[in-house]
């Protein structure tokens, strides 16, 4: 016992633990140790001295009333002041803590053995608790791992640090494979300690924060907050909404968003197994931002009937009917989860018509041209 802080080093060191945090694991383990030996309502005191490489166990008992509920919680760990009195001088006080040492070696080698076990035992509880605040502080971020397995029920698991990932069968797109081997990239949703699994981390790839944290890293101007995603709506696998704004008046969020080509948006696409994503420019408008959200459909007018429960009515022409409901409901799920409001369809009648655009020579020599406009300043 005498090289005991030596061989907490030593442990620190290999459990990546700090000397301070394996030292509290040492004095918990002598403590449950001395109470195994003696009693577990039994009062005990550890000092461990780093310089002169040893330390101290001291039992410790209180004095106290004759009516005190510890003789009846804690009996080992009091003595009433009558009792103290006598064996040990009558200027011995309410309160007083009477301090004898603990010699562990005492009791022989079962005490020793269950020493080590003890600190085995703290030495790994703080070992999971340091992990789980490292990965706790990694919630909502990307994680990326190697698959290692996959079980009967689906669940793929993924070898990532120190920890091992599981990506269930909801939290994978639909139709999505993989195999052992395969990198994967996936969405951090909590850290969890399971009975049959023991500390996991549960990942997704279905989750809107997944789509906003790979635009992120796939877009600077949204890394560096450039550009600021309000908010995303999935559909995973099938099509997603993402709304964009940026208080900055020579940045296009849109076209920042999808890049040259697309070539951002389809990296991001791809990723997603080939999910469609349509960027919409946010507007603290309601109704501008609704509109928005239901393209490519045109809107001949909307209202918002009940601005509390959130619920906003939309005349639509016939025409563009199946465009705002989209493929089995699609487009219209994915407006109302990117909006927040409940979005009602009133068909009107009539047709929609896209203005035609003009050729870029007419549509200089008109702006060039035309006073018109002018003429109104001025009425």
């Amino acid at each position: 016992m005498e090289k005991i802080v030596d061989i907490i080093e030593a442990m620190a060191h290999e459990k990546n633990l700090s000397l301070d945090t394996a030292i509290d694991a040492f004095k918990e383990a002598l403590i449950k140790t001395a109470k195994r030996c003696t009693s577990p309502s039994s009062d005990f005191e550890v000092t461990v001295d780093v310089d002169k490489r040893g330390y101290r166990v001291q039992q410790i008992i209180t004095v106290v009333k004759e009516d005190d509920e510890r003789f009846q919680t804690a009996p080992d760990s009091v003595v009433s002041l009558e009792e103290a009195q006598q064996e040990y001088g009558s200027d011995i006080e309410l309160g007083d803590q009477l301090r004898s040492e603990f010699v562990l070696e005492e009791y022989g080698r079962t005490a020793s053995h269950n020493l080590f076990k003890e600190l085995q035992y703290h030495i790994q509880r703080c070992v999971e608790k340091d992990l789980f605040e490292k990965y706790k502080e990694k919630i909502g971020t990307i994680m990326i791992g190697t698959v290692a397995r996959i079980d009967d029920r689906e669940n793929t698991f993924i070898e990532i640090g120190e920890l091992k990932g599981i990506l269930s069968q909801r939290n994978r797109i639909k139709g999505e494979k993989f195999k052992l081997g395969d990198t994967v990239k996936a969405l951090l949703r909590y850290v969890s300690i399971d009975p049959e699994f023991g500390m996991f981390l549960e990942l997704t790839r279905t989750s809107p924060k997944f789509l906003e944290k790979l635009m992120e890293k796939e877009v600077p101007e949204i890394a560096d907050e450039t550009v600021e995603i309000v908010s995303a709506a999935r559909i995973p696998g099938q099509r997603a909404k993402i709304a964009l704004k940026t208080e900055f008046t020579n940045v296009d969020p849109i076209g920042a968003a999808v890049g040259v080509k697309g070539v951002r948006i389809n990296a991001v696409s791809k990723e997603l197994l080939g999910e469609n994503i349509d960027c919409v420019e946010y507007s603290v408008v309601p109704e501008i931002f609704i509109t928005r959200s239901l393209s490519p459909a045109i809107v001949q007018s909307l209202k918002i009937t009940d601005p509390k429960k959130k619920k906003a009515l939309v005349n639509i022409t016939s025409d563009q009917k199946a465009k705002a409901i989209g493929k089995s409901g699609i487009n219209i799920r994915l407006a109302s989860m990117l909006t927040g409001y409940t979005i009602e369809l009133n068909e009107i009648a009539g047709i929609t018509q896209r203005q035609p655009e003009a050729s870029s020579a007419a549509a200089e020599a008109e702006k060039t041209t035309s006073t018109d406009a002018l003429a109104d300043l001025f009425k």
